[in-house]
């Protein structure tokens, strides 16, 4: 069983902006998702590939434990491929640390001990490189459903600060460089400190934050760190900041201010998100566990149709006179099943000049978002 610590560096934009949300958190059983399974597996297979490009198994070992691997379920050509641009991102940065510093340690799928600052915190690094002169850790994520940034990445910070703990006093760091390598949204994000400014950081903002979380205390915050919160269905500060859209005194648009629209749309995201998970939650207790919710019941939905068996469809109506075009339709594969089936390298390689993109659907977005901005659309609609 993998052991996981209470302030985990994965989980810490959440115990940093809500830090007595861990121990609330501490009392549920972790039910991985099969997203949060997938993305397990393509790390153990980036990190065998590794090995033995590094040379630290053999051929006969690689192939052993491949053969296992292929086994599994979660094992596709597609996540060959995707495991495979992060292995060899990885191999070039390994490579660059080794033309800097002969001696420089490499490192996978290392446990790194950030206690001095957090207490009992420990986290696992996929990729730590140490050279004479700076530090680099090289983090995977497989998902692709949120491309995530390495700037001001609090769990790459505290890796970081693990791997300083346990290095400094061999090599003389000056610098340290975080990257996050997402191979299925084609991303690589890079953020670089100093020391000074790790450690000024951890000093500031971390150690106070996980004092007051590993103890329990301090206030509860919602926000978009809520995401992956164990308690998110039931948290009463997440109910209250939600709600606080229903006290509008709502009225015909046209009598809201400009500042009152933007706000709710700044929260109907989150209320809906919030409204989801309540839902969600209250149906699995309903379902599985037979719970009762006061003026609530499970009803049977509308039910669908389907065909016992479609060659006894197609075979009576053939008998009944019926012609094949009438019965059988055939169509090419969508777009992303296609890139599935051939993988991800061979569709562009074939397909690339039949590909063509339509603009997205415009929304309306904070302006942090990082996308750029559409200007004068009225305009441009019109011209077309």
């Amino acid at each position: 069983m993998t052991e996981h610590a209470l302030l985990s560096a994965s989980g810490s934009s959440r115990w940093m902006k809500c830090p007595p949300s861990a121990r609330l958190e501490e009392v549920i059983e972790d039910e991985p998702s099969e997203y949060a399974k997938e993305g397990s597996f393509a790390h153990s297979l980036a990190e065998l590939n590794l090995c033995y490009s590094l040379g630290n198994i053999s051929k006969a070992q690689f192939n052993k434990e491949l053969k296992k691997i292929k086994k599994n379920s979660f094992y596709t050509e597609e996540m060959k491929e995707y495991v495979q641009v992060y292995v060899d991102f990885a191999i070039e940065k390994i490579n660059e640390g080794k033309a800097h510093t002969k001696d420089a340690i490499v490192l996978l799928e290392m446990k790194l001990d950030y206690s001095p600052w957090v207490p009992e915190g420990f986290g696992t690094g996929d990729l730590v490189i140490v050279t004479d002169k700076a530090l680099e850790i090289i983090d995977l994520k497989y998902g692709k459903g949120v491309k995530v940034s390495a700037k001001d990445n609090s769990q790459m910070r505290l890796y970081a600060l693990g791997a300083i703990h346990q290095f400094d006093c061999l090599y003389d760091i000056k610098t340290v460089k975080m990257t996050i390598a997402q191979p299925r949204l084609d991303s690589i994000s890079t953020d670089e400190l100093s020391i000074e400014e790790l450690l000024t950081w951890a000093e500031k903002e971390v150690k106070c934050k996980a004092e007051l979380a590993f103890k329990g205390e301090g206030e509860f915050k919602a926000g978009e760190h809520c995401r992956f919160c164990k308690v998110k269905p039931t948290c009463r500060a997440r109910r209250d900041e939600n709600m606080k859209l229903s006290y509008m005194d709502f009225k015909e648009p046209p009598l809201l201010t400009d500042e009152e629209i933007a706000e709710v749309l700044f929260s109907v995201g989150e209320l809906q998100k919030w409204a989801k998970d309540v839902e969600v939650y209250a149906y699995n207790k309903a379902v599985n566990e037979g719970k009762k919710w006061p003026g609530l019941k499970l009803v049977e939905g509308r039910n669908s149709r389907k065909f016992r068996s479609e060659s006894e469809v197609a075979k009576l109506l053939l008998e009944a006179g019926y012609e094949e075009d009438k019965i059988y339709s055939k169509s090419l594969l969508s777009l992303t099943a296609l890139e599935k089936s051939i993988g991800k390298k061979n569709f562009n390689e074939i397909l690339v000049d039949l590909i063509t993109r339509t603009p997205g659907k415009l929304k309306l977005v904070p302006e942090e978002d990082k996308r750029p901005e559409v200007k004068n659309t009225a305009e441009a609609d019109f011209k077309s």
